[in-house]
């Protein structure tokens, strides 16, 4: 290649259960050019240039974050009153939380409104609280899903994962996006990573766990509160923040573009996080790098 220019999303970020001590975001070879930018959603977001002939390029991002687990809501009010709270937001809270309540590139949820309704409403009856609903609605895309890395891409629409009932964790994220909005709830796509357990018996290998995605809906005097549809949970203690926007589109882990001659390109990821344990009377509980 020629020339090139990158966009990374790849820097960890504070959350209300994640406090970053250190997060960087280098590239191999070195940017000619480089600059570092907070979007709107406040991730933290690095644009690098190489302008040089090169046959490669490793963007590597370190991060050392302690993460405790997410808090639950002291009110657990009805679903519905959280919906209606959402509609008459106004002022600095509204530009916050009014965004991820709409249709955004991936996540139609005009187009596909009844397909979604029929998915979340048996989850969402008349009265039910809202956490209840929502782990409710997390445990049943898990258990009616299959996990496919092979079925879907990044621009698979949302009813073809329905109507197929499988996808990986960005479709299953997408989904629950959707779906919760179509009923009048805001809720935002989120990117991270997850820790994994190697089989029994085995040791742990070097960047085998992974990316993720999950996602998260907004309750009054509380914010947001976690869900990983993928494996059915909420408020997530296994998980490290990374970015949060409207859909895949606004947190894309790396975009770019490349000049140069036609040539075969590949693309490789590999994810490693390392825990270490602290003691019991710290509040943050763990550190994971």
């Amino acid at each position: 290649m020629l020339d090139g220019y990158s966009v990374a999303c790849l820097a960890v970020r504070p959350t209300s259960s994640q406090h970053v001590l250190s997060t960087h975001v280098t590239t191999f070879p070195d940017a000619d050019e480089r600059d570092e930018r907070v979007d709107v959603f406040g991730n933290r977001v690095v644009q690098f240039g190489l302008h040089r002939p090169h046959d490669g390029l490793v963007v590597q991002s370190m991060s050392e974050a302690h993460v405790w687990p997410q808090e639950l809501p002291r009110r657990d009010p009805a679903w519905e009153r959280v919906a209606a709270a959402v509609g008459v937001l106004r002022g600095p809270l509204a530009l916050q939380v009014a965004p991820f309540g709409a249709r955004s590139r991936f996540v139609d949820v005009d187009e596909h409104r009844l397909a979604l309704y029929d998915l979340v409403s048996p989850s969402f009856t008349p009265g039910r609280p809202i956490v209840d609903a929502v782990s409710a609605f997390s445990m049943s895309i898990f258990e009616t899903f299959s996990f496919d890395p092979s079925f879907t891409e990044v621009s698979t629409p949302l009813d073809h994962v329905m109507a197929q009932r499988r996808g990986v964790c960005q479709d299953f994220a997408h989904l629950a996006v959707g779906a919760l909005r179509s009923i009048g709830l805001a809720a935002r796509y989120v990117s991270g990573y997850i820790e994994t357990d190697p089989p029994p018996g085995e040791p742990k290998v070097f960047g085998a766990d992974a990316s993720h995605a999950w996602c998260s809906v907004w309750i009054p005097d509380h914010g947001w509160l976690d869900l990983d549809p993928t494996n059915g949970i909420i408020a997530p203690d296994r998980h490290v923040t990374v970015a949060w926007g409207r859909d895949y589109a606004d947190v894309a882990p790396v975009r770019g573009v490349v000049i140069g001659p036609a040539s075969p390109q590949a693309l490789q990821v590999s994810v490693d996080m390392a825990r270490v344990e602290v003691p019991d009377d710290d509040p943050t509980r763990q550190i994971i790098r």
